[in-house]
Protein backbone atom coordinates (compact mmCIF):
# COMPACT_ATOMS: atom_id res chain seq x y z
CA UNK A 1 0.00 0.00 0.00
CA UNK A 2 1.66 3.37 -0.59
CA UNK A 3 2.78 5.70 1.84
CA UNK A 4 0.69 9.28 1.47
CA UNK A 5 2.80 11.61 3.92
CA UNK A 6 1.81 15.51 3.86
CA UNK A 7 4.81 17.92 4.25
CA UNK A 8 4.06 20.93 7.38
CA UNK A 9 5.41 23.87 8.89
CA UNK A 10 3.82 25.91 11.01
CA UNK A 11 5.20 29.02 9.10
CA UNK A 12 6.55 30.05 5.47
CA UNK A 13 10.07 30.38 4.77
CA UNK A 14 11.52 27.07 6.27
CA UNK A 15 12.45 25.37 2.98
CA UNK A 16 8.97 23.13 2.95
CA UNK A 17 8.84 22.26 -1.04
CA UNK A 18 12.49 22.01 -1.67
CA UNK A 19 12.51 19.35 0.77
CA UNK A 20 9.18 18.19 -0.78
CA UNK A 21 11.37 17.65 -3.99
CA UNK A 22 14.57 16.49 -2.55
CA UNK A 23 13.18 13.77 -0.52
CA UNK A 24 11.03 12.77 -3.62
CA UNK A 25 13.70 12.49 -5.81
CA UNK A 26 16.10 10.07 -3.37
CA UNK A 27 13.15 7.93 -2.99
CA UNK A 28 13.11 7.44 -6.48
CA UNK A 29 16.27 6.99 -6.81
CA UNK A 30 16.10 4.10 -4.58
CA UNK A 31 13.60 2.36 -6.97
CA UNK A 32 10.19 3.55 -5.78
CA UNK A 33 7.43 5.07 -7.61
CA UNK A 34 6.94 8.14 -6.23
CA UNK A 35 4.60 11.17 -7.08
CA UNK A 36 4.39 15.01 -5.81
CA UNK A 37 1.48 16.50 -5.09
CA UNK A 38 1.31 20.67 -5.15
CA UNK A 39 -1.10 21.37 -2.35
CA UNK A 40 -0.84 24.97 -2.04
CA UNK A 41 -3.60 26.35 -4.39
CA UNK A 42 -2.67 30.05 -4.83
CA UNK A 43 0.98 30.03 -3.63
CA UNK A 44 2.10 26.75 -5.99
CA UNK A 45 5.95 26.44 -6.98
CA UNK A 46 6.61 23.43 -6.43
CA UNK A 47 6.59 23.33 -10.33
CA UNK A 48 9.49 25.99 -10.04
CA UNK A 49 11.64 24.07 -7.72
CA UNK A 50 10.92 20.68 -9.97
CA UNK A 51 12.03 22.96 -13.08
CA UNK A 52 8.94 21.82 -14.68
CA UNK A 53 6.47 25.34 -14.51
CA UNK A 54 6.73 25.62 -18.55
CA UNK A 55 5.42 21.57 -19.18
CA UNK A 56 1.88 22.32 -16.89
CA UNK A 57 -1.17 21.70 -19.42
CA UNK A 58 -3.14 20.55 -16.81
CA UNK A 59 -3.27 20.78 -12.93
CA UNK A 60 -4.82 19.69 -9.95
CA UNK A 61 -7.93 21.95 -10.13
CA UNK A 62 -8.41 20.43 -13.84
CA UNK A 63 -8.58 17.14 -12.13
CA UNK A 64 -11.26 18.20 -9.55
CA UNK A 65 -13.44 19.86 -12.00
CA UNK A 66 -13.83 17.29 -14.32
CA UNK A 67 -11.49 19.05 -17.24
CA UNK A 68 -8.80 15.90 -17.42
CA UNK A 69 -8.14 12.33 -15.84
CA UNK A 70 -6.10 12.59 -13.28
CA UNK A 71 -3.04 10.28 -15.39
CA UNK A 72 -3.25 13.32 -18.18
CA UNK A 73 -2.62 16.42 -15.05
CA UNK A 74 1.02 14.56 -14.11
CA UNK A 75 4.27 15.23 -15.35
CA UNK A 76 7.18 12.94 -15.11
CA UNK A 77 10.43 14.29 -13.94
CA UNK A 78 13.25 13.91 -16.47
CA UNK A 79 15.79 13.21 -14.59
CA UNK A 80 14.03 10.16 -12.45
CA UNK A 81 12.19 7.29 -13.40
CA UNK A 82 8.86 6.59 -11.58
CA UNK A 83 8.94 10.40 -10.33
CA UNK A 84 5.91 12.32 -11.55
CA UNK A 85 4.55 16.01 -10.16
CA UNK A 86 0.94 16.46 -10.02
CA UNK A 87 1.08 20.57 -10.21
CA UNK A 88 -1.24 23.02 -8.63
CA UNK A 89 -3.15 25.87 -9.46
CA UNK A 90 -2.52 29.68 -9.78
CA UNK A 91 -6.71 29.70 -8.38
CA UNK A 92 -9.25 28.02 -7.35
CA UNK A 93 -8.85 27.00 -3.21
CA UNK A 94 -12.36 27.15 -3.50
CA UNK A 95 -13.17 24.83 -5.60
CA UNK A 96 -11.42 21.54 -3.78
CA UNK A 97 -11.81 20.59 -0.14
CA UNK A 98 -10.22 17.37 1.64
CA UNK A 99 -12.71 14.89 0.67
CA UNK A 100 -11.47 15.90 -3.02
CA UNK A 101 -7.51 15.70 -1.99
CA UNK A 102 -8.07 12.22 0.18
CA UNK A 103 -9.95 10.69 -3.14
CA UNK A 104 -6.72 12.20 -5.36
CA UNK A 105 -4.20 10.89 -3.25
CA UNK A 106 -6.01 7.15 -2.71
CA UNK A 107 -6.71 7.35 -6.66
CA UNK A 108 -2.62 8.18 -7.06
CA UNK A 109 -2.15 5.06 -4.51
CA UNK A 110 -2.95 2.54 -6.48
CA UNK A 111 0.45 3.15 -9.36
CA UNK A 112 2.83 4.64 -6.54
CA UNK A 113 4.74 3.74 -3.92
CA UNK A 114 5.41 7.41 -2.11
CA UNK A 115 2.43 10.09 -2.30
CA UNK A 116 4.32 13.45 -0.51
CA UNK A 117 1.84 16.17 -0.18
CA UNK A 118 3.36 20.04 0.09
CA UNK A 119 0.87 21.54 2.23
CA UNK A 120 0.34 25.08 2.27
CA UNK A 121 2.32 26.88 5.39
CA UNK A 122 0.05 27.43 8.27
CA UNK A 123 -2.85 25.71 10.09
CA UNK A 124 -5.42 27.54 7.88
CA UNK A 125 -7.93 26.00 5.69
CA UNK A 126 -5.40 24.69 3.32
CA UNK A 127 -3.85 22.79 5.45
CA UNK A 128 -6.77 20.69 6.59
CA UNK A 129 -7.55 19.74 3.00
CA UNK A 130 -3.84 18.71 2.57
CA UNK A 131 -3.84 16.30 5.92
CA UNK A 132 -7.07 14.84 4.85
CA UNK A 133 -4.98 13.14 1.88
CA UNK A 134 -2.69 11.95 3.94
CA UNK A 135 -2.18 8.97 6.57
CA UNK A 136 1.34 10.36 7.81
CA UNK A 137 2.73 13.96 8.28
CA UNK A 138 6.54 15.21 8.38
CA UNK A 139 6.78 18.47 9.94
CA UNK A 140 9.69 20.72 8.65
CA UNK A 141 11.56 23.05 11.24
CA UNK A 142 14.27 25.42 11.01
CA UNK A 143 17.13 26.07 14.53
CA UNK A 144 15.12 28.89 15.92
CA UNK A 145 12.50 29.17 18.40
CA UNK A 146 9.66 30.97 16.18
CA UNK A 147 9.72 28.00 13.80
CA UNK A 148 10.13 25.32 17.31
CA UNK A 149 7.20 27.12 18.78
CA UNK A 150 5.12 27.19 15.28
CA UNK A 151 5.80 23.29 14.95
CA UNK A 152 4.87 22.25 18.18
CA UNK A 153 1.43 23.95 17.33
CA UNK A 154 1.11 21.84 14.11
CA UNK A 155 2.27 19.00 15.44
CA UNK A 156 -0.15 19.09 18.38
CA UNK A 157 -3.66 19.73 16.17
CA UNK A 158 -1.75 16.73 13.86
CA UNK A 159 -2.29 14.61 16.41
CA UNK A 160 -6.31 15.12 16.36
CA UNK A 161 -6.21 13.29 12.96
CA UNK A 162 -5.68 10.18 13.41
CA UNK A 163 -2.67 9.40 11.04
CA UNK A 164 -0.34 6.56 11.33
CA UNK A 165 2.93 8.59 12.40
CA UNK A 166 3.80 11.91 12.55
CA UNK A 167 7.59 13.13 12.17
CA UNK A 168 10.17 16.14 11.97
CA UNK A 169 12.40 17.40 9.54
CA UNK A 170 14.80 19.87 11.08
CA UNK A 171 16.25 22.20 7.88
CA UNK A 172 18.96 24.42 7.76
CA UNK A 173 21.85 23.11 10.62
CA UNK A 174 24.83 25.06 10.43
CA UNK A 175 27.59 22.96 12.58
CA UNK A 176 29.89 25.70 12.63
CA UNK A 177 27.40 27.55 14.52
CA UNK A 178 26.31 24.97 16.78
CA UNK A 179 30.11 23.99 17.96
CA UNK A 180 30.17 28.23 18.26
CA UNK A 181 26.92 28.24 20.60
CA UNK A 182 24.98 30.58 18.27
CA UNK A 183 22.72 27.78 17.05
CA UNK A 184 19.88 25.48 18.62
CA UNK A 185 21.53 21.96 18.74
CA UNK A 186 19.65 18.74 17.17
CA UNK A 187 19.36 17.36 20.32
CA UNK A 188 17.93 20.93 22.11
CA UNK A 189 15.35 20.71 19.13
CA UNK A 190 14.43 16.84 19.84
CA UNK A 191 14.13 18.08 23.67
CA UNK A 192 11.98 20.69 22.88
CA UNK A 193 9.74 19.08 20.12
CA UNK A 194 10.11 15.17 22.46
CA UNK A 195 10.64 13.60 18.90
CA UNK A 196 13.36 11.83 17.08
CA UNK A 197 13.86 13.64 13.68
CA UNK A 198 13.14 11.84 10.73
CA UNK A 199 15.49 13.59 8.80
CA UNK A 200 18.09 16.56 9.23
CA UNK A 201 19.37 19.03 6.32
CA UNK A 202 22.40 21.08 6.59
CA UNK A 203 22.30 24.74 5.15
CA UNK A 204 23.90 24.15 2.07
CA UNK A 205 23.77 26.62 -0.94
CA UNK A 206 23.35 23.69 -3.21
CA UNK A 207 19.90 23.29 -2.11
CA UNK A 208 19.05 26.94 -2.97
CA UNK A 209 21.00 27.16 -6.46
CA UNK A 210 19.69 23.40 -7.28
CA UNK A 211 15.99 24.37 -6.72
CA UNK A 212 16.54 27.44 -8.76
CA UNK A 213 17.66 25.88 -12.11
CA UNK A 214 14.94 23.02 -11.56
CA UNK A 215 17.26 20.37 -10.22
CA UNK A 216 17.29 17.87 -7.34
CA UNK A 217 20.36 16.95 -5.62
CA UNK A 218 21.86 13.89 -5.91
CA UNK A 219 23.76 12.11 -3.34
CA UNK A 220 27.76 12.88 -2.57
CA UNK A 221 28.66 15.08 0.46
CA UNK A 222 26.93 17.47 2.29
CA UNK A 223 22.97 18.15 1.94
CA UNK A 224 22.96 15.30 -0.91
CA UNK A 225 24.07 12.82 1.81
CA UNK A 226 21.49 14.13 4.51
CA UNK A 227 18.64 13.77 1.88
CA UNK A 228 20.34 10.18 0.92
CA UNK A 229 20.19 9.32 4.67
CA UNK A 230 16.55 10.61 5.23
CA UNK A 231 15.08 8.47 2.36
CA UNK A 232 16.50 5.69 4.02
CA UNK A 233 15.24 6.47 7.65
CA UNK A 234 11.63 6.74 5.40
CA UNK A 235 11.76 3.55 4.04
CA UNK A 236 13.39 1.58 6.69
CA UNK A 237 12.71 3.20 9.70
CA UNK A 238 16.37 3.86 10.84
CA UNK A 239 16.05 6.64 12.89
CA UNK A 240 19.76 7.93 11.45
CA UNK A 241 20.57 11.45 12.30
CA UNK A 242 22.89 13.16 9.77
CA UNK A 243 26.25 14.53 11.61
CA UNK A 244 26.20 18.20 10.96
CA UNK A 245 29.16 18.32 12.84
CA UNK A 246 31.24 16.23 10.86
CA UNK A 247 33.13 18.70 8.43
CA UNK A 248 34.33 20.90 11.73
CA UNK A 249 35.89 17.49 13.23
CA UNK A 250 39.50 17.19 12.96
CA UNK A 251 42.39 19.28 12.38
CA UNK A 252 41.29 20.65 8.99
CA UNK A 253 37.42 21.05 10.64
CA UNK A 254 38.75 22.88 13.46
CA UNK A 255 41.13 25.30 10.68
CA UNK A 256 37.72 25.77 8.73
CA UNK A 257 35.99 26.96 11.59
CA UNK A 258 38.28 28.64 12.54
CA UNK A 259 38.47 30.52 9.21
CA UNK A 260 34.50 31.46 9.52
Amino acid sequence: MARKIVMTSGKGGVGKTTITANLGAALSRRGNNVVLIDADIGLNNLDVVMGIENKVAYDIVDVIEGRCRLKQALIKDANHNGLYILPSAHFGSARMNGAEMKLIADNLSETFDYILIDCPAGIDGGFHRAVCGASEALVVVTPNISSIRDADKVITLLNTYGLNSIGVVINRVRGDLILLGEMMSVSDIMRLLKMLPAGVIPEDDDISLYACIGKTLEGGNGAGKAFAVFADNIIHNKGKVYDCLSQYRGFRGRLKLRRR
